[in-house]
Parts: C-alpha cells; sequence; structure tokens
C-alpha cells in the first residue's frame, strides 16, 4: 500500500493527475479486501490492482469517464458466472469502488500521499481517511486524509468532532465505512508494523532480513562478529548492530510489546545467552530456532539459573509455523509467517 501510495506522489510531482481506484466495500470471494487500490493515468497505464480479470477492466474504463469529468464516482459489481471463472473465484460475491481524480496542481495530494508514503519507517498507529464524495461539487476537493496517533491530519481537513467519532469507529485492523450525518467514509487502520531483532548473521537470518520488510516489519540485525554483520550482507536491513559480546547485546535496545526477538545465533550457547537476556524485555514475540531437544537443553539450564516456567512459556520454539521447513529460505519464510501470525493477534488484541 505505501509503495503506491509513494507511486502516486512521483506522478503528481512530475505534474501528471492520476485517478485512484479503491475497494470501499466487498461481499463474498470477491478478489480483493476493502482498501484495496491501484492507479490510473491517462495514458491508460495502471498501477497496483484491485483482483484482475474483467472486475479490472471496467473500473479502468470507469477511471476514463472520471479523467473527463473530474467528479469523482463509485459503482457496485456483482460476479457470477464467466467472472467468478476468469478470477478464479471459488463463488460469486460483490465489490464497491470509488473512483476519484488526484490533481497534480493540489498541493494537499501530494502531501498526503508523501506521508503516507513515510509511513513504511512509522512507529505510530495511523488511520487513512477517505472520504467517499462523488458527483457535482466532488471535483478537485482533497478526498484523502492522513491521521498520525499524537498528530494533525495530512491532506483532508477533517472536523474535530469528526476526527474523534471516526477515531472512535475504528480499533482493529481492518477497513470500514462509517457514516457521519450524510458522509460517507472509509477509515483503513494503519499500524505500527513492529520492529524485527534478529540475534545471529547466518544463513537464515539473510533470508529473514530479506523478507521481512516485504511484510513492513523493521528489521535490526544483532551480532558480535563484524565480518558477518554489515551491509554487503544484509542490505535490507534497517540497522546492523555489532555489539562487544553477545552477553550484553540487548542492554541498549528499546524493546517494547512491538518488538519480535528471532534468535538464530551461530551456537547452542549464543542462543542461551540472547534468550536468557529476551526473558526480561517486555517483547511480544520472542522466537528461538533448534530442535525441541536443543530447546529442553536450554530450558533446563534456564531453570537451574531461576528462569521461570511463566517466562519460559512466552518463548515459541522450535520457532516458525510448522511447514516442514529444511533450507534457510524456507526456514524463513515459516518464521515470518509466524511473526505476521503474532502481531495479527496482538493488534486484534
Amino acid at each position: 500500500m505505501k509503495n503506491l501510495f509513494l507511486t502516486c506522489l512521483n506522478l503528481l510531482e512530475k505534474g501528471e493527475d492520476v485517478v485512484m481506484v479503491t475497494i470501499i466495500d466487498r461481499s463474498g470471494s470477491a478478489p480483493c479486501t476493502a482498501g484495496s487500490r491501484m492507479l490510473v493515468c491517462r495514458d491508460g497505464a495502471v498501477e497496483g490492482t484491485i483482483g484482475g480479470g474483467l472486475f479490472e477492466a471496467e473500473a479502468i474504463r470507469l477511471a476514463r469517464t472520471v479523467f473527463q469529468s473530474g467528479q469523482a464516482v463509485t459503482r457496485a459489481f456483482r460476479f457470477s458466472g464467466s467472472e467468478v471463472l476468469e478470477m478464479d473465484m471459488i463463488c460469486g460475491g460483490g465489490a464497491e469502488i470509488f473512483a476519484d481524480l488526484l490533481r497534480s496542481r493540489d498541493p494537499e495530494n501530494a502531501a498526503v500521499c508523501r506521508a503516507i508514503g513515510a509511513l513504511a519507517r512509522c512507529d505510530r498507529d495511523a488511520r487513512i481517511v477517505t472520504r467517499i464524495e462523488t458527483g457535482p461539487g466532488s471535483e478537485d476537493r482533497t478526498k484523502l486524509s492522513l491521521i498520525v496517533k499524537g498528530g494533525d491530519p495530512v491532506g483532508m481537513p477533517l472536523a474535530e468532532e469528526d476526527r474523534k467519532a471516526l477515531d472512535r469507529a475504528c480499533e482493529g485492523r481492518h477497513p470500514l465505512q462509517v457514516k457521519l450525518g450524510e458522509t460517507r467514509y472509509l477509515i483503513e487502520p494503519v499500524h505500527d508494523a513492529g520492529i524485527v531483532y534478529i540475534f545471529g548473521a547466518g544463513h537464515v537470518s539473510q533470508k529473514l532480513a530479506h523478507l521481512a520488510p516485504f511484510v513492513d516489519f523493521r528489521t535490526v540485525v544483532v551480532d558480535d562478529r563484524e565480518e558477518y554483520a554489515n551491509g554487503a550482507r544484509f542490505p535490507q536491513a534497517d540497522r546492523i548492530l555489532v555489539p562487544e559480546s553477545m552477553d550484553r547485546c540487548m542492554q541498549d535496545l528499546p524493546v517494547s510489546e512491538n518488538s519480535y526477538i528471532v534468535i538464530v545465533t551461530r551456537g547452542h550457547a549464543y542462543d542461551m545467552t540472547v534468550l536468557a537476556q529476551a526473558l526480561r524485555t517486555d517483547a511480544g514475540y520472542i522466537g528461538m530456532i533448534g530442535s525441541r531437544r536443543k530447546r529442553d537443553m536450554i530450558y533446563r539450564q534456564l531453570r537451574l539459573s531461576g528462569v521461570q516456567e511463566a517466562s519460559l512459556a512466552r518463548v515459541h520454539s522450535p520457532i516458525g509455523i510448522d511447514i516442514e521447513a529444511e533450507t534457510p529460505e524456507e526456514i524463513a519464510v515459516s518464521i515470518i509467517g509466524e511473526l505476521i501470525q503474532a502481531r495479527a493477534r496482538r493488534i486484534d488484541g
């Protein structure tokens, strides 16, 4: 999503108008969820997707009419018969889309796209608010707003009373529609995606640091071997830390409930050292690689040092979702899957 807004920003800054097509509601097995977006340019070029097939082709045709009139429109679709087959759907469904013209001459459009794009490295929760306003009078009006927790809205202005009402209406992680008076709004929660601390700089860590940004995690790699923990081996990492010793590798880290600790060091002793430190933090997720035999051996040693069962119960070990992973790439995928699951449960409470 954030990359789409950065693409939109780039087009607007080059002086190109663009129609943003957003799914604002869906039912059944419609191809994409509410909040899915694509951009349509005047020359017919498309960025992003709302599901493909005939549905997307109709949306592109709708965007052409928006370019001509300048007025935003909504359109409801029902999928059945050949449309279901073409989009590889199990059964029918429906979706409503909102197509709005973002003009490059309106600085608010660029401002809100820039702010949403910057959320890729934001550590605060936010809301994207879309005012679903169509027909005469909808021309040249900014209908997007970004509200970052603790900050002022960017883009479309919102009355304080409306802003509070929209905030109260949306507490989960799924987009929803809210009606205030006669006006509909789509509210999309944008939660802090979290930061993954990867302890160890081996092959699994490399693959993990490569995959994590694709699902919006920030990543920090920690290893006391500079020849392993460096930018050449971890170009996607947000930070690389090389402590003097793994014995005190967490003492200056800002670990919080929105932190995910992944322990994949080079040996049992190092794993135990890092785990003992991790259990003293408020991390929302702690995972340690290894077999059940290795895990049990480490747990025995930690119990002897005074670690309680309740603390050990916080640990995901063996780490990752069970997909019979064997290669570093497969193991990284299984770990990322478990991190996504843990994040979703945290946001949903």
